[in-house]
Formats: C-alpha cells, sequence, structure tokens
C-alpha cells in the first residue's frame, strides 16, 4: 500500500464515521454546522492502522524539515491518546531506529501517588510533539502545551489529525508553535 491510498482511505472512514453535518454545539460552546468525532475513527481498528501510517510520516517530514529529532507524543487525553499510540506502534513496526514513545496528558493532576500530569514516555527537556484529534479554537491543544511545558517539555510543533478551520490553527501558531495537519475541513467536506 502507498502513502497516498493510505491517506485516501483514511479521509474515507473519516467522512463516513466520523463527520457530520447539521446544527451542533461544540466543546467550546461555538455553534457549527459540522462535527467531527474522531474517535470513532482513531479507535476502528483500520482506522487506528491508517491514522498511525499517515500521521507517522507527516511527524517524520516536519522532523526533517525542521532538522530535530523527535523523541516523544502526545497530548491532552482523550482524543489525543489513541492517535499518539497508533504513531508510535507505527514507528516501530516501520523499524525507526528510535522509534516515536508515547505519552499522554491528563486534564488534571492525578490526586493521588506522585500526582503526575503527564503519564507514560516523557522526558523534560526532550523534544516532544504534542497531538489532538480535532482543532476548532486551538484551546485543548494549548491546554496540553501548556502542561508539557510546566512539566519542562519543549514543544517542537502540533501535529493534528483534522483542522477544522474555523480559528485553531491561527490561535496555535499565534503562541508560537506551527501546526501541521493531516486533513482539513475543506479536505472532508464537499
Amino acid at each position: 500500500m502507498s502513502l497516498e491510498s493510505d491517506r485516501a482511505e483514511l479521509a474515507q472512514i473519516l467522512r463516513t464515521k466520523s463527520v457530520k453535518t447539521g446544527r451542533f454545539t461544540l466543546a467550546s460552546g461555538k455553534e457549527s454546522d459540522l462535527y467531527v468525532d474522531c474517535r470513532v475513527t482513531t479507535l476502528d481498528a483500520r482506522g487506528a492502522v491508517l491514522v498511525g501510517r499517515v500521521l507517522h510520516d507527516l511527524l517524520r517530514k516536519e522532523e526533517a524539515a525542521r532538522g530535530i529529532a523527535v523523541g516523544s507524543l502526545g497530548g491532552l487525553t482523550m482524543g489525543a491518546d489513541p492517535i499518539t499510540l497508533a504513531v508510535a506502534i507505527s514507528s516501530s513496526l516501520a523499524g525507526d531506529e528510535k522509534p516515536v514513545q508515547a505519552f499522554v496528558v491528563r486534564k488534571e493532576p492525578k490526586g493521588h501517588g506522585r500526582g503526575k500530569r503527564i503519564e507514560g514516555n516523557f522526558t523534560p527537556g526532550q523534544p516532544v510533539v504534542v497531538v489532538d484529534d480535532v482543532i476548532t479554537t486551538g484551546e485543548s491543544t494549548l491546554k496540553a502545551i501548556q502542561a508539557i511545558e510546566e512539566e519542562g517539555g519543549k514543544v517542537a510543533f502540533a501535529l493534528i489529525l483534522v483542522d477544522r478551520q474555523e480559528g485553531g490553527r491561527e490561535n496555535i501558531e499565534g503562541r508560537g508553535y506551527p501546526v501541521v495537519a493531516a486533513y482539513t475541513r475543506s479536505d472532508l467536506v464537499g
């Protein structure tokens, strides 16, 4: 399978399972004619494989363009979790010399034990990528970035499955973090 056929197949799964049109109130409180529930795609067996391949390719291309080596990736739980793991698995299956590792950012610090906000394979000081499934305003991505930086992480860029093209990219980039999205609203809605 080629990357182009993977991209096309993943776009079709997103269109069929995740993209809904109508009238919706989003998590931001904003009204929209588009709802994108990526979890039904990222938690689908075939969808997860394709998400891993497509975003792993984007990750490696962006690393090369920026001349950096990312050690791990992760984002705010729940939307980022299946994407993060799919990319890490794809990295290992692709035979990467140093497979990218995965971590999870909790919405709130853990209330017991060590009170960790970030779980998994995260090393302070190492370049990391923040992941999100969908960006609208970019606020959940920015919350994850804040948590990562508070724990000593250095965010290289944001890796997004779907950019709704409603200001999120501009909001994130306006704070100094480049955004790389696999798909945009215009890619998925005719």
